[in-house]
């Protein structure tokens, strides 16, 4: 069986590949041409370059496939031309799975986001069922996450088999960018972080989130959703548990709200001016001032997802971003 992987070289498409090669699995990794392909090294996969809004180099790259993983996307907290990122997210979206439908591929694994579900006010785990609400509170990539899922749901009706994997917060090996879940690490262990928010998110190893994928395919029910995550952290916990394997003392001081919303508006502003890219947004502040925890047990029951300790998680990355000179 062949499978097809977009974003294949990227942080979770690089383990999807790998887990899928484990099961003795042809590979077809598309990729978009000019980016790192470090995380294929040494793989034996079959390599085709596109772009996931050219149908022409999509329809060629499906051909011969049996399954789907749809997993590429642009993840940043801010970009100056953000129609970028609205067209590969929810446009490549569309572009993909109308070739899937029309390939005839026999199942698809959709990689949407937590970024797609809502979240509850009183800080209670949300779950697959929980409907979407941040569209005020939240950013470009949280929209277009949510948009897209939309669009890839609206496939099924028409004959699609297709399944929704929604990740948490990835960590592990594999982050070249880093993404900006892997960046809190480094700006921790830089000492960029000068305290602790109110709020937290659900973290998850990158390498159980790619597991899952593989599972959801093999498992997972036409039309469901599974969020893919573990541990439900706070920032205070999260960031003293980086400190210890950096060596950084940790700086347990509360940043209130309007502290952090009006520092935020200030960096992104500074930034702006001088035609950089800010490294934090007030919009994706707000964001992450929520508590986005989340009910995991449905992919642990269902699917099988294996569950990795969140200490041995943060050591493999640590060691990751240590030895590529991030901090």
């Amino acid at each position: 069986m062949r499978s097809l992987v977009t974003g294949a070289n990227g942080f979770i498409g690089s383990h999807v590949v790998r887990q899928l090669l484990a099961q003795g699995r042809q590979v077809r990794a598309f990729i978009l041409p000019g980016t790192d392909e470090s995380n294929l090294e040494g793989l034996d996969v079959e390599r085709t370059y596109g772009d996931v809004l050219d149908a022409r180099a999509v329809r060629e790259a499906m051909d011969g496939c049996e399954t789907l993983y749809h997993l590429a996307a642009i993840y940043a907290v801010w970009m100056r031309n953000p129609q970028k990122m609205w067209d590969v997210n929810v446009t490549g979206t569309s572009v993909m799975l109308n070739a899937a439908r029309d390939a005839r591929v026999k199942r698809v694994v959709y990689t949407s986001s937590i970024a797609a579900v809502g979240h509850r006010d009183d800080g209670t785990p949300a779950d697959e069922e929980t409907r979407f609400n941040t569209w005020g509170d939240s950013l470009d990539y949280v929209r277009t996450k949510y948009l897209s899922e939309e669009v890839a749901r609206s496939f099924i009706p028409a004959g699609l088999d297709l399944v929704f994997c929604n990740p948490a917060f990835p960590f592990g090996t594999g982050d070249v960018g880093p993404t900006p879940t892997g960046q809190i690490i480094v700006d921790v262990a830089r000492g960029v972080v000068r305290g602790w928010l109110e709020g937290g998110f659900c973290a998850v190893d990158v390498e159980n989130v790619a597991a899952a994928h593989v599972l959801a395919e093999q498992k997972g029910r036409t039309g469901e959703r599974y969020i893919l995550g573990e541990h439900n952290v706070h920032y205070r916990d999260f960031f003293r548990m980086v400190c210890e394997r950096v060596g950084k003392r940790f700086l347990d001081t509360r940043i209130p709200h309007a502290v952090a919303l009006t520092l935020a508006g200030a960096v992104e502003a500074g930034f702006k001016l001088r035609g950089k890219r800010p490294p934090m947004t007030y919009g994706a502040m707000r964001y992450a001032l929520l508590t986005l925890h989340f009910d995991t047990s449905k992919a642990h029951r269902e699917l099988g997802m294996p569950t990795t300790p969140l200490e041995e998680t943060l050591d493999k990355a640590v060691a990751y971003f240590r030895e590529r000179g991030k901090f």
